[in-house]
């Protein structure tokens, strides 16, 4: 934890020694001890002091200053730092100048120079200021902050991205913090580059103005850059059963690396709880499993490229080449695609205007907090909006669900369906759908048609969370690679017709159960046609897997 700051401010070079020096070897231990030559560099450097979330605990200048005195130094200085003690150095000629400004300006304590021997005249008086600034002191946040808008699309998208990935970070709404005094000194002390949002301030001062997840990832030392250009398997996606291919691939020896769009843990990361997976009785967050599981890959070696994207793949003999978004290329001998799926869009008038502003596809974690005492809307039947609908119900006042069907009996994991019978606070709307939505900015009401009266009731609503299923996105394999005609990837039996192999297959075997067209080319998880769409199945697929690679590598 950064230390406390204590900032002293002397034109006089002499004296400004003299006092650094008094300081530090009283206070050096607990305090940081900083020196300015003038009050204008001084407040300069107090703006940077804020925006890097430091404390500052005294601030103690002399009075005699061209341009700005000892007094206009310390009345601006309290406008960025109003709990630091403020003290003034003063001649004796000056006596009556610091009383008056004592009673002007609220200083706290003046000094008479020369102060010697401090231990008389500095430190006694000094140590009671410091007592009493620590025994209200609340050391400030640390790591990563982020401002912005609730309802803007970009903000959503950065605090998304780093809650996915884990790091820790802390959210300052501008607008809904307007009439707080410290977002106000913060956006002060950020100037016109408070007019850039969203904006992210690092711990080191630097800061990022419109900022992307992929300046943030690369600040924040997430890897998009592989080590070397060559692997034994490479993993398209970071979900369950890629992680788990990972493990074991890495576990036996294989060099392995991961490309995952977004962050680890797909959309199983996304979910608030996970109650039916194996050895976990209590449950357990998506972001807690595919925490563990990124460590757990790390372990044993495994490069993890996010955020990092495939955007084509060709063959050449026995070497699988992945063509990266930033135009790198990946090379390997067993190329694993384990890239999940991506939630169905909802076509209805005005969800793409507003998406990322009151309208988000999946899990939402980050939203919760925010719907503190509103009426949430949960669009879809499966057990990831159930398991949303029930975190939401924690802080929302209502949590409505919408479905088409008559009930959530076909969709949905009885286990989830009971918690939320059992939940006051959450409604089931069935026979339900989004007709439209409204809103200018951000959304503000939603159109739902009852299909058994086909009537459409307009209901007020700031939030929407979309769960309709979901599709692959695998069309930068296309000429490579079979797919059913919903994009999905035939592997192993799927690709027999008649007992006919894939047209272009060269070897005497019939692919293995996790093989596509492609021999070398494997494909596990919700992104296989057939896939059962578990965390659990997925995790098993992505174990299993590994064993065909071997088999495969065996003969390359």
């Amino acid at each position: 934890m950064a230390k406390p700051i204590l900032l002293s401010v002397d034109d006089d070079s002499d004296v400004l020694r003299a006092i650094e020096r008094d300081l530090r070897s009283h206070y050096g231990a607990d305090y940081r001890v900083l020196a300015s030559d003038s009050p204008e560099s001084a407040l300069e450097l107090l703006k940077q002091l804020k925006l890097r979330n430091d404390s500052v605990a005294l601030l103690l200048a002399d009075q005699r200053m061209p341009k700005m005195d000892g007094v206009g130094f310390l009345q601006e200085a309290k406008e960025i730092f109003p709990d630091a003690k403020r003290a003034l150095l003063t001649a004796y000629a000056d006596t009556n100048a610091a009383i008056s400004a004592i009673n002007q300006v609220s200083i706290h304590y003046f000094f008479l120079k020369p102060w010697d021997p401090p231990e008389e005249h500095l430190y006694p008086q000094l140590d009671d200021l410091l007592d009493d600034w620590r025994a209200s002191y609340r050391p400030g946040f640390e790591g990563i902050r982020v401002l912005g808008t609730r309802w803007s699309p970009r903000s959503y998208e950065l605090r998304d991205f780093l809650a996915r990935n884990h790091v820790p970070y802390q959210w300052i709404d501008v607008k809904l913090s307007a009439h707080d005094p410290e977002t106000k000194r913060l956006l002060d002390a950020l100037g016109e580059d408070a007019a850039s949002l969203p904006v992210v301030l690092f711990p080191d001062g630097t800061r990022l103005l419109d900022a992307v997840p992929a300046q943030v990832a690369q600040k924040v030392g997430l890897r998009t850059r592989a080590q070397t250009n060559f692997y034994d398997l490479t993993i398209v996606g970071g979900g369950p059963a890629g992680l788990a291919a990972a493990v074991y691939g890495a576990s036996e020896g294989l060099h392995t690396v991961i490309l995952e769009r977004e962050a680890p843990g797909g959309q199983a990361g996304m979910s608030s709880r996970i109650e039916n997976y194996l050895g976990f009785p209590n449950g357990l967050s998506g972001g807690d499993l595919a925490r563990r599981a990124v460590v757990q890959a790390q372990r044993f070696g495994v490069e993890i490229l996010s955020p990092q994207e495939a955007v084509g793949v060709r063959v050449e003999g026995p070497y699988r080449i992945v063509k990266l978004a930033d135009g790198n290329e990946i090379s390997c001998h067993a190329l694993m695609i384990a890239s999940g799926v991506q939630w169905r869009r909802l076509e209805a008038p005005g969800v793409d205007r507003l998406q990322g502003a009151g309208i988000y596809y999946g899990g939402g974690a980050t939203e919760a907090l925010s719907c503190t005492g509103e009426t949430v809307y949960v669009v879809g039947g499966a057990n990831s909006a159930g398991q949303a609908a029930m975190n939401f119900a924690k802080h929302a006042e209502r949590v409505v669900i919408l479905v088409r069907g008559e009930s959530l009996a076909s969709t949905m994991s009885q286990y989830l369906i009971d918690q939320i019978k059992e939940t006051p606070n959450i409604q089931l709307w069935t026979h339900a759908s989004v007709a439209e939505v409204h809103g200018s900015t951000r959304l503000e009401e939603v159109s739902v048609l009852c299909s058994d009266t086909n009537k459409i009731e307009r209901v007020p609503a700031n939030s929407m969370f979309i769960f309709i299923g979901a599709l692959p996105t695998t069309d930068w394999l296309t000429n490579v690679v079979e797919r059913d005609d919903r994009g999905f990837i035939l592997t192993g039996p799927d690709l027999l017709w008649e007992g006919n192999r894939p047209k272009g297959w060269t070897l005497e075997r019939d692919p293995f159960l996790l093989e596509s067209n492609v021999p070398g080319i494997f494909a596990v998880g919700d992104v296989r046609h057939g896939s059962v769409k578990r965390v659990a199945s997925g995790v098993g697929e992505g174990s299993v897997a590994v064993q065909f690679i071997h088999q495969y590598l065996s003969k390359v």
